[in-house]
């Protein structure tokens, strides 16, 4: 294709294809594979030798041509209008989290997206995850590194501190530490929604290294990540209930609500709460820590170090 080229249906441009358009064909492929024809009222009919839907039946239950499905599919630099979008929501039963992705993927210049800068954190965020103990609470940055967390929070998962540099992130202790696959207690359901929590925010930065190079890494880490990413779950943040086990208290219920920083809503700050008896617990811990360390680690890991 060497010229630009209108469709009833939005814009085909020629060129190369910009990542947003092959993080959308992904996205579109991957839920396509996912129905069935009865999920949307269409006959199965024999042999079938496409996996889920046929691009041609998800171009008529949207409403447009198969060739521009196509198009969509290849991942060519096309620019489908919001109307379209919307349709082909409908039509690939999306959630309205995926739908709102959806739109981000294929008017991603619409969408301000903060410069890959070095990330700080506010001092006075800081301040508040320590004043936050014995709640435990955590603050995590754009590729979820974690940027602050209290003595409760270092406790129960890790302390942050002490790690390497490239290995103070969520996702990297989640998906390579052994020990994340017993302190998460429901592992698998935890690693899996934070991976799609994730490639939420990746979608978002498609053209920032630090995000491509750290999802390179969990694959050649992580047996689970590498099978898990090309399934393009995406997930919105959320609050809600997490349990852990620690080795010295057992295991606690948690409930988490999740806050975005006003002056950088790329960082999270993520605070639980507990039953008093499973407070008191996490009391207790903190105090054995604290001795057998001498002193606790920083809140706030260095700025150079992040």
């Amino acid at each position: 294709m060497t010229a630009d080229q209108p469709t009833p249906y939005g814009t085909v441009i020629a060129g190369a294809l910009p990542n947003r358009a092959r993080a959308l064909a992904d996205l579109l492929r991957s839920r396509r594979e996912r129905l069935q024809p009865v999920d949307v009222g269409l006959p199965g009919g024999p042999r079938r030798r496409t996996r889920g839907l046929r691009r041609e039946e998800v171009a008529q239950l949207a409403a447009i041509s198969t060739t521009y499905y196509t198009f969509l599919e290849q991942g060519r630099d096309v620019h489908p209008s919001r109307q379209v979008l919307d349709a082909l929501a409908r039509a690939l039963r999306l959630s309205a989290t995926e739908r709102v992705h959806l739109h981000e993927l294929a008017h991603g210049d619409d969408i301000p997206i903060a410069t890959a800068a070095p990330e700080t954190l506010s001092p006075s965020v800081a301040a508040l995850v320590a004043r936050l103990d014995p709640y435990p609470t955590y603050v995590t940055g754009r590729c979820f590194d974690v940027l602050a967390a209290n003595r409760a929070a270092r406790a129960l998962w890790t302390d942050w501190a002490a790690l390497p540099p490239a290995e103070r992130n969520m996702l990297w202790w989640t998906f390579t530490d052994p020990a994340a696959r017993t302190t998460l207690v429901q592992w698998e359901a935890e690693a899996s929604a934070l991976l799609a929590r994730f490639r939420a925010a990746a979608d978002r930065h498609l053209d920032e290294p630090e995000f491509a190079t750290l999802i390179e890494r969990l694959k050649a880490a992580s047996p689970e990540a590498r099978a898990w990413w090309p399934r393009h779950d995406i997930s919105a943040l959320s609050s809600g209930t997490k349990k852990l086990h620690h080795p010295a208290i057992g295991d606690l219920d948690l409930q988490h609500i999740v806050l975005q920083v006003a002056d950088d809503p790329e960082q999270k700050l993520v605070t639980f709460t507990a039953s008093d008896r499973d407070q008191k617990r996490i009391v207790d811990l903190i105090a054995v820590v604290k001795h057998n360390r001498g002193s606790p680690t920083p809140t706030t890991l260095p700025a150079s170090q992040i």
